[in-house]
């Protein structure tokens, strides 16, 4: 009898939720946590310890599989890079699963995120190893070295992606980036030296300004040397990121909404015939609110459910 009144009543409350008419396999139960004062998990994830044998520097990926990868033995699914990993990680793991919690709306992958080396502060990593030259800003801390984006970019090529092929099932001819700010900087430097790398890009936020335009010259360079860009690229930023000065809700030093636009323009007065572009700038956000936002569109445009 008590059985029969609890089982009412979760029904009742589910209900009242607006839960019902989430698909049962979205409904699944979340993993207990441990207790007793320990660190919060990430559930079925996965770290794995990538050192890169020319640096000698300690690098981790970050590992999470779809939910019917163990239920499909056969199936080989899209892979997405992340940099960042320390916080787009966690968050790119809950908006995919959010997005399909109703049904597909972005199609399985498998998720991998890049951490910063190890042993190292987070700032120091990314202003090392995602930017193309030493010449970094001049408020960049004394010592600070940048420049050895090249350098991380052979890392990715030769060790994190052979590391990911040879054990799980990914489809080789899907591997895709995703940046932000100094990551999406790293990632318009693969794009136009090396793009097929990656064969789709979230770029959000870029830091174009970086050394005078750097990564524009490269662009050039690739357009005079090449006639086709085979990718699928999004661009993002947030309309707040545009130069104005006296009005704190925008940025007070450089426009990135501007820099974007002229990325965006070489892009598509290129004509490629095998790129794929999307740009938006996303109203009410500046550079560190726009993430997330950005991530989500990303994710919908290079991985629409098939």
């Amino acid at each position: 009898m008590l059985r029969r009144v609890l089982s009412t009543l979760v029904i009742t409350l589910t209900a009242g939720f607006g839960l019902a008419s989430i698909p049962a396999q979205a409904q699944s139960i979340p993993k207990i946590q441990p207790g007793e004062g320990r660190p919060y998990e990430i559930a079925d994830s996965e770290v794995w310890d990538v050192p890169d044998p020319v640096s000698r520097r300690g690098y981790q990926v970050f590992v999470a599989l779809p939910p019917s990868y163990a239920k499909e033995p056969q199936r080989r699914y899209p892979v997405l890079y992340v940099t960042d990993a320390d916080y787009a990680f966690p968050i790119i793991r809950q908006i995919n699963r959010r997005l399909n919690l109703e049904g597909p709306r972005v199609e399985e992958f498998i998720l991998v995120g890049l951490s910063y080396a190890k042993g190292e502060d987070g700032a120091v990593s990314r202003r090392r190893d995602y930017t193309p030259t030493p010449n970094g800003p001049s408020s960049a801390p004394a010592g600070t070295v940048h420049g050895q984006g090249r350098a991380y970019q052979t890392y990715l090529r030769d060790q994190v992606k052979p590391f990911i092929a040879a054990r799980y099932r990914v489809d080789p001819a899907r591997a895709l980036f995703l940046g932000h700010s100094y990551g999406s900087l790293l990632g318009a430097q693969i794009l136009f030296t090396e793009p097929g790398l990656f064969s789709g890009y979230i770029l959000g936020s870029p830091s174009l300004w970086y050394d005078k335009r750097h990564v524009l010259g490269m662009e050039a360079s690739y357009a005079a040397r090449n006639r086709d860009l085979p990718a699928k690229v999004f661009l993002y930023v947030g309309e707040y990121e545009a130069l104005r000065k006296g009005d704190r809700r925008y940025s007070q030093s450089v426009d990135m909404v501007a820099d974007n636009k002229v990325l965006e323009k070489a892009l598509k007065d290129r004509k490629y015939p095998n790129l794929n572009l999307k740009s938006v700038v996303l109203n009410d956000e500046d550079h560190l609110s726009v993430a997330p936002r950005g991530f989500t569109q990303g994710l919908k445009y290079l991985l629409p459910a098939r």
